[in-house]
């Protein structure tokens, strides 16, 4: 999801991976908003992670789209209210995402370096506890179990 105050795109949903592609093109479209002096930046990867039932090798991402999307909206806007940002995009894969493949963007920009790194903090616990995005881990032996967000 692009969030320039102002404006806002219909989705923030990739199907699949997040390329690192889209990382290094994002950040270079900022290069001509000169008036912005910080961006922070968040990468979840999906971690290989061993538990009981075995060794994690991907995580199968479901959403409440719609749901997510309001909910989005209303953290952007009070995110916009407590800080002084100049955009903030958000990107969460949907299906399955491969250990070691990017799972969630989040990019904040601002004037100040504080502003960009405390909302980009807010901004990554609140999409983690309260959008409507779940995760069923899938392991080695083909079992799967849904993740607990931590």
């Amino acid at each position: 999801m692009n969030l320039i105050k102002g404006k806002k795109t219909p989705s923030l949903f990739v199907q699949g991976p997040i390329p690192a592609q889209k990382v290094a093109d994002d950040l270079q479209k900022h290069s001509t908003k000169t008036a912005i002096g910080a961006h922070s930046i968040f990468l979840g990867q999906v971690r290989a992670d061993q538990h009981e039932n075995g060794l994690v090798q991907a995580i199968e991402y479901t959403a409440y789209e719609e749901m997510a999307l309001s909910k989005m909206e209303e953290i952007r806007e009070g995110l916009f209210a407590k800080y002084e940002l100049s955009c903030m995009h958000v990107y969460h894969s949907l299906g399955t995402v491969a250990v070691g493949e990017i799972c969630l963007f989040v990019f904040v920009s601002s004037k100040h370096r504080k502003n960009a790194i405390d909302a980009c903090e807010e901004l990554v616990e609140q999409i983690k506890k309260d959008l409507p995005i779940w995760g069923k881990e899938i392991y080695t032996n083909t079992e799967t179990t849904w993740k607990v967000n931590q």
